[in-house]
């Protein structure tokens, strides 16, 4: 049975080098994306099944990818950040993350 698609969109090469051997293990395909615009842009052509997403990316913060996706999008969202304030965990839930 295939698990489906994972979108991680996370511009630490350290953490995708963790995740994706990790997914893949357990039968995810996954697709990556450093910048927030590639990871919008592949969420839409390849509409995957969940999404993983850092708060802290280069290009955009992570809440704006968050209500980008939230207008077109019901894919399940997690936040992975090194964030440990409970606003910006709040402030996520209530972007529309999982």
């Amino acid at each position: 049975m295939d698990p489906g698609t994972v979108l991680v969109i996370e511009d630490e090469l350290p953490i995708r080098r963790f995740l994706k051997p990790s997914l893949q293990s357990e039968g995810f395909k996954v697709l990556e994306a450093v910048k927030a615009e590639e990871g919008l842009a592949l969420a839409s052509s390849h509409n995957p099944d969940i999404i993983l997403l850092d708060l802290g990316l280069p290009d955009m913060d992570g809440l704006e990818v968050v209500k980008r996706l939230r207008e077109w999008a019901a894919t399940p969202i997690i936040i992975i950040t090194a964030r440990g304030k409970e606003k910006d965990k709040i402030a996520g839930l209530d972007a529309g993350g999982d």
